[in-house]
């Protein structure tokens, strides 16, 4: 049975919604986090409706906030454990964007995800194993996780847009082009990649300049 993700929402500028775009926070954070970024994205995209949904889990290594699954090295738990909460809140997001497509009268091609570190993990997981594919995905200083099993199981490869700090120290820079390959080794034929110079775990403006050009091309604004 899937659990039931609680979000917020930041309506279109124009009043109209004929897009929805998805945030995925990272680890002990919250939707909250990430939806503030519908400021300087929402009057690029005034047809867009942005979403943002805490994850399933209270994050034991941040109490105030959540956890899409258990990280071994920050939180004990064991390998076992931390994939079983991938599977399992891989199910819970798979609910929610049926739901949203439902709820918000939208096609598969009208959604996009952007995750942010575990949430990037997730939007990667999550969307190839859909059996249509969403307009695409944003991976914002992540890792493409069990790269080895995703020719097997994707169902579907919507366009992907790397996007990764170079002075990263959580998730390291080198987590691009690995994820590159193992997204073109698995039959990917749009994936595109983009370095923030001097950024560390976080977002610079160049970074979003590029997501917002991305954004804006998938779901159908030029």
């Amino acid at each position: 049975m899937t659990r039931a993700l609680q979000s917020d929402r930041r309506e279109p500028q124009s009043g109209e919604i004929r897009s929805a775009l998805i945030f995925l926070h990272g680890y002990g954070a919250n939707g909250a986090d990430l939806l503030g970024l519908a400021d300087p994205l929402g009057e690029h995209l005034p047809d867009t409706l942005f979403l943002a949904p805490d994850a399933p889990e209270a994050c034991a290594g941040a109490p105030m906030g959540f956890q899409w699954f258990p990280i071994p090295w920050i939180d004990g738990s064991s390998e076992e454990e931390q994939r079983a909460g991938l599977m399992r809140a891989a199910d819970d997001l798979q609910a929610f964007i049926d739901g949203v497509l439902v709820d918000e009268d939208l096609l598969e091609e009208q959604v996009m995800l952007l995750g942010f570190s575990q949430g990037a993990m997730m939007a990667m997981h999550v969307a190839p194993r859909r059996e249509e594919p969403l307009a695409g995905v944003i991976a914002i200083s992540g890792r493409l996780l069990e790269p080895e099993a995703l020719a097997d199981e994707a169902l579907c490869r919507p366009p992907v847009l790397l996007i990764h700090g170079d002075a990263d120290d959580v998730v390291p820079v080198q987590s691009l082009p690995l994820a590159a390959q193992g997204l073109q080794d698995a039959g990917w034929t749009e994936v595109y990649a983009h370095i923030m110079r001097g950024t560390g775990h976080g977002i610079a403006p160049d970074g979003l300049e590029v997501a917002l050009a991305f954004l804006r091309e998938r779901l159908g604004y030029s």
